[in-house]
């Protein structure tokens, strides 16, 4: 089995984290883009929702991440019991979550579903890849919003899509390698070709937010239907 080295360290982040709901069980967060979600055995890399937060909120634990570059909603725990609860709704797969993002090109269909397996790749880590022996399974929703064209330097047009995602499941990087494997990359993802389209080398984050999340309140057996709109 071959070690893998992970060398990758964060640029410093400056956002905030907005806390968009609290109660004595759990926290409602919109996490900025550029910002781990649990901090890295790096000292470097000691920043993230979780350091921050538990500054804030003793005892708190993450119940989901959310990758480096992505930005959105996040449910935090403030307990072990609650993170309980919550993770088992996330494992039963009765939370429902849809993102927004902007995708290279203009797609062809204005819906559709990608279902390709999972797996990790030692030789190229961080990266994921498709994998239909060795991966988990893995689905994901699309649905098109608007196709549009960007003007970027010179005057050159990107054809982009935005599109609303929703995955049945949670893989590392599933959304951004299933839409690379669908052939249209989000704009800004470094690992999965978002950079590659001539006027996208110098996008400023990865266009992917966490726009929607549906869960059911351990305590108050509620549903609660977070919303948090795209910043692009």
């Amino acid at each position: 089995m071959s070690t893998i080295f992970d060398t990758f360290i964060a640029p410093p982040c400056h956002d905030e984290i907005e806390t968009l709901y609290q109660d004595e069980h759990l926290v409602l967060i919109n996490k900025p883009a550029g910002l781990l979600s649990l901090s890295g055995k790096n000292p470097q890399n000691l920043d993230s929702v979780h350091h921050r937060l538990v500054q804030i909120f003793p005892g708190c634990t993450l119940v989901h991440r959310l990758d480096f570059g992505t930005s959105g909603l996040m449910v935090i725990a403030r307990n072990k019991a609650i993170n309980a609860a919550l993770c088992q709704q996330f494992s039963q797969r009765t939370v429902t979550k849809m993102y927004s993002a902007l995708l290279c090109g203009h797609l062809d269909h204005d819906e559709g579903v990608i279902d390709a397996a999972i797996a990790k790749d030692p030789a190229l880590f961080p990266l994921m890849t498709i994998c239909p022996v060795n991966g988990k399974p893995a689905r994901s929703h699309y649905r098109v919003v608007e196709r549009f064209y960007h003007e970027v330097e010179q005057g050159t047009l990107l054809p982009l899509t935005r599109v609303q995602l929703s995955p049945e499941t949670g893989r590392t990087h599933q959304l951004r390698i299933h839409c690379q494997q669908l052939g249209h990359p989000i704009l800004g993802c470094d690992l999965y070709g978002g950079r590659l389209l001539p006027g996208t080398e110098r996008t400023p984050r990865l266009m992917l937010h966490a726009s929607e999340l549906n869960f059911v309140h351990p305590i108050s057996a509620k549903l609660i239907n977070a919303r948090n709109a795209s910043p692009f």
